[in-house]
């Protein structure tokens, strides 16, 4: 009897080796999916594009009978019909592709600038555009720096772009003189992260001038207006008051469309240009 429960024992002490060698394995290979589901690097990324509009997929993702794809956007401009096939789509959602795009998880592409967030495929065109970290370009002509709008106002200070450029005070009204032919002048917040471009444009009309402040369009970031008065030799003063400054990337020298000032060259003094400006910041609890 005692001979006989050797080899049970062994088939117990087998049976449970096996069992845990392949929990092993079973865990691994759970792990190995979560790595392919998280990693965007081993699959690719055009198959969840929609194969008409080539537009990254969103949720919904319809199909065919003959599974063929169509975003939610070209199905009913295709009035519901298949382009491949010509059966009918629209009705049938595709749960797998679905399950698929709502899986893989990319980098925002301002990563390399700090940006930590981790986005869902087909959101990083919503999610750039609001940025935080999107890039700001240095508006120094001799200058190619890049970066997110709080380092390219500490980049300012760490070069010697701030030997040209003076502060100013949210709230207070300072003297912006520059020459119409020099098209910009920078200026910085003394307070406040705030780097601002002051600029002109020569137009058979007169002269446009705007102000922008450098930064991403986002709802993180402090929004501001902004008050320019002009005021002639005689004494005649134009006041315009614009409800935002503008947000932007890098500098343009488009003749502006909106949120600008038109000074008639009857009112000009040559080449020289003095003016009054307020920035005011409208959202203080940010």
């Amino acid at each position: 009897m005692v001979g006989a429960s050797v080899p049970i024992s062994g088939k117990k002490d087998g049976a449970s080796s096996i069992l845990s060698k392949k929990r092993k394995r079973s865990s691994k290979s759970s792990a190995d999916r979560d790595d392919k589901r998280l990693s965007p690097a081993l699959l690719d990324l055009n198959i969840l594009d929609c194969p008409i509009c080539f537009e990254a997929f969103t949720i919904p993702i319809f199909q065919c009978e003959n599974g063929h794809l169509a975003c939610s956007s070209c199905s009913p401009k295709l009035s519901n019909k298949c382009p491949t096939c010509a059966l009918p789509t629209g009705r049938i959602r595709c749960r797998a592709m679905e399950s698929v795009v709502e899986s893989v998880c990319l980098p925002c592409p301002n990563a390399k600038f700090g940006c930590p967030e981790n986005l869902s495929y087909g959101k990083q065109l919503t999610h750039e555009k609001e940025c935080d970290f999107s890039p700001c370009s240095c508006p120094e002509l001799d200058c190619d720096y890049t970066g997110p709008y709080k380092d390219l106002y500490r980049h300012y200070d760490s070069t010697t772009h701030h030997e040209r450029f003076n502060w100013f005070l949210c709230g207070q009204p300072f003297t912006a003189q520059m020459n119409i032919s020099d098209k910009i002048l920078i200026k910085r917040g003394c307070t406040l992260i705030i780097l601002i471009a002051v600029q002109c444009f020569r137009d058979p009309c007169g002269v446009y001038v705007t102000v922008s402040c450098f930064a991403p369009p986002s709802p993180k970031v402090r929004e501001f207006s902004y008050d320019i008065t002009y005021t002639t030799e005689d004494g005649y003063t134009m006041i315009y008051k614009s409800p935002t400054v503008k947000r932007i990337l890098k500098v343009s020298f488009e003749t502006p469309q909106d949120n600008f000032m038109l000074i008639p060259h009857s009112l000009l003094r040559g080449d020289l240009l003095k003016l009054e400006i307020c920035i005011n910041e409208l959202n203080q609890e940010k």
